[in-house]
């Protein structure tokens, strides 16, 4: 299991739809790439190719 980092102010903001959409200061906090297409994604990775830049 992952370890669990606690949010903090900055980390995300809440979309028109009411969702949590993470920061790519969060993503970096995180220190890995998910590969689930995150619209912040400071690691270049893309969904649509399943590659990362």
């Amino acid at each position: 299991m992952k370890e669990r980092i606690p949010l903090e102010e900055g980390d995300y903001y809440l979309s028109e739809q009411g969702y949590k959409v993470f920061t790519e200061k969060y993503l970096l906090k995180r220190g890995y790439c998910c590969e689930s297409g995150c619209r912040h994604c400071p690691y270049g990775y893309n969904a649509k190719t399943n590659t990362q830049n």
